[in-house]
This record gives structure tokens, sequence and C-alpha cells, in this order.
């Protein structure tokens, strides 16, 4: 166990404490900087990048797309460790300074939707697509897609953060975030045991928990499925794979992405810009 640590009586913030996203965390909202944001010519405008959160909303386009919609989109890279979420144009639109951040121009008045599962919710409502039309089923749907959104965090935020990005590997937060997401991880498992989608039908609820949990498990997120005995969750695997292979969300998962060995496309403007791939 680490050294014990008695907080102070009153907290201030140590710019240097952050690790390898000092830069970008601070105790206060607001712009930064003025920077316009970039706009295409489509009625949505997507600002966003590739992690979890974003990857959510792209997949959805890409769904909305392959199913006949006219969901045509830009998508521009915000790059959170230069700072982009904190330009004025951008906190215009998402005052909490997080990707996803999206714009619709289609109505008399540009319309801002900010936070991931408040987008999926909101297109999906705009198009009739992907919420299922049933009552007991769409109340399935958001029931697990606001799981997702209170989950999240202690997946991404915390166990992520203290497994793979702190500075120092600490043995009680790793556990008790480890605890949390096997937990997280066995009540997933248990609703796909008998279930093909976690709302009987292909719904935004998984597209909300796909890219994180699935990404955990197959797509070497925090490099942690071995640590996390990803072969026990049998269910979520077969769920993850099947969502993997759909031709949409090999797309939307791929939009905004800027770094690693995979492809990905910085900017997406139409769907010929997969052809660069």
């Amino acid at each position: 166990m680490t050294e014990s640590y008695t907080p102070p009586k009153v907290w201030t913030w140590d710019r240097e404490s952050g690790g390898n996203f000092a830069n970008i965390n601070r105790p206060i909202a607001g712009a930064t900087h003025d920077k316009e944001l970039p706009v295409g010519e489509h009625p949505f405008q997507l600002y966003s990048l590739a992690t979890p959160n974003g990857q959510k909303v792209t997949i959805l386009f890409e769904e909305l797309l392959e199913a006949g919609h006219d969901a045509e989109y830009d998508a521009w890279l915000i790059n959170i460790m230069e700072g982009d979420q904190f330009g004025s144009g951008f906190v215009d639109i998402n005052p909490n300074s997080k990707i996803p951040a999206l714009l619709d121009r289609s109505g008399e008045k540009p319309q801002r939707v900010f936070e991931s599962g408040a987008i999926l919710l909101y297109l999906a409502e705009k198009f009739g697509a992907f919420l299922p039309k049933d009552p007991s089923k769409r109340t399935e749907a958001l029931s697990w897609l606001f799981w997702q959104m209170g989950a999240a965090p202690l997946l991404g935020g915390g166990f992520g953060h203290f497994y793979a990005y702190a500075p120092t590997k600490q043995e009680y937060p790793i556990n008790r975030y480890a605890m949390e997401v096997k937990r997280q991880l066995d009540v997933l498992d248990r609703r796909l045991a008998d279930h093909e989608y976690l709302a009987e039908e292909y719904s935004i609820a998984d597209m909300a928990i796909w890219p994180w949990y699935g990404g955990v498990l197959k797509n070497k997120a925090y490099d942690a499925a071995e640590f996390l005995s990803a072969h026990e969750y049998k269910n979520v695997l077969r769920w993850t794979e099947q969502i993997a292979k759909r031709p949409a969300v090999r797309r939307g998962r791929v939009v905004n992405k800027s770094w690693g060995d995979e492809p990905g496309l910085a900017e997406r403007h139409d769907k010929s810009d997969f052809d660069k791939l």
C-alpha cells in the first residue's frame, strides 16, 4: 500500500499533480482563448475525438446513414491534449468543455446538444431510429443508456485513470475500481446471457455501451483485458464481436481518430473519406 495521505484543510490546485493530463485539467470552467469552430456544408456539425464517448455518436451517425436516413454530417477533430475544448467556439456549444458536442443546423434556429447520451437520444428521436417504438423496450433501452452514462466514469475516470494513466500505480484505487468494473461486466454478462441486445433490438443503448466495455474486452483499452479476466464474460464477448462486425460500427469507431497504429480519419465530411483508409 502507498503512504497514507492527509488532506489539507483547504484544497488548492497543484498544476503538476495531474500526470499526463495536467495541462488539460483545471478546477474552473469557461474558455481560455478565442477560437471559432470550423463549419462544413452538412446540417450536422460534430466536434469530437475518437474516445469511447466520441465513438458513440459517430457510430450512430454511420448507422443512420447505413439505414438510409438523411443524416450527413461533418466531423471535426477536437484535440483535447492541445486544449481545443477550451476554445470559445467549443465552449459556446458545450459549456462543460468535453467532447463530443453537436450543432444541428437543420432547423430554423441552430440547436446545440452536449453530453454523448443526450446526443444519442436527440438523434434517435429526430430520425425515429435505433430507439424501440414499443414503450417497454424503449424504457429498457433508456435504462441501459443512462446506466452507461453513470457507470462509465467509474470505468474510465476511475479504473482507466489509476490503472493506465496515473503518475504512480496505487493499490487501493486500482483494486477499488477493478472490483467495480468487474461487477459492471457481470451485470452486462447476465443481461446478455438471454438477450441478443440490451433492449431486445439493436439500439442506442448498445452503441453507448459497446465502445467502453467492448473496448476493454477486445479493443485493447488500457491493455487491461488480461488483468480483468475478460475471457470470463462470454456473453459480453459474443455481443462485442457481433457489434464489431457491423459496417457502420467499423466506420464510426475510426472517425476523429488521429493516433495509434490503426488507420483513422481525423476529419470526416463525406462517405468517400473512408476510401482513404
